[in-house]
């Protein structure tokens, strides 16, 4: 347990740097993803659209969550909004 341990440790700053860039970046990624979706489509003439479509899709999915992530606009939210007043019971 102790090399998962020091590899999640070593990989935190990572990850929090791979969200900055996609929140920074996301519609230029997109962009990228739908132009080498279209050039790898032109080169096969076609014949893999639908799988490269979904493909794409797929990424600009993990893209819009990386983006995202830690967002409090999702469904089923259970921390209110950061300076918004606590809840009266």
């Amino acid at each position: 347990m102790g090399l998962m341990h020091s590899l999640k440790a070593k990989l935190g700053p990572a990850k929090d740097k791979v969200h900055d860039f996609a929140q920074r970046h996301e519609e230029q990624v997109q962009h990228g993803l739908d132009k080498a979706a279209k050039v790898v489509d032109k080169k096969t003439k076609g014949k893999y659209s639908d799988k490269i479509h979904s493909g794409t899709d797929k990424a600009k999915g993990a893209m819009d969550r990386l983006a995202h992530k830690g967002d409090d606009t999702g469904a089923g939210s259970s921390t209110p909004p950061p300076g918004s007043p606590p809840p009266t019971t």
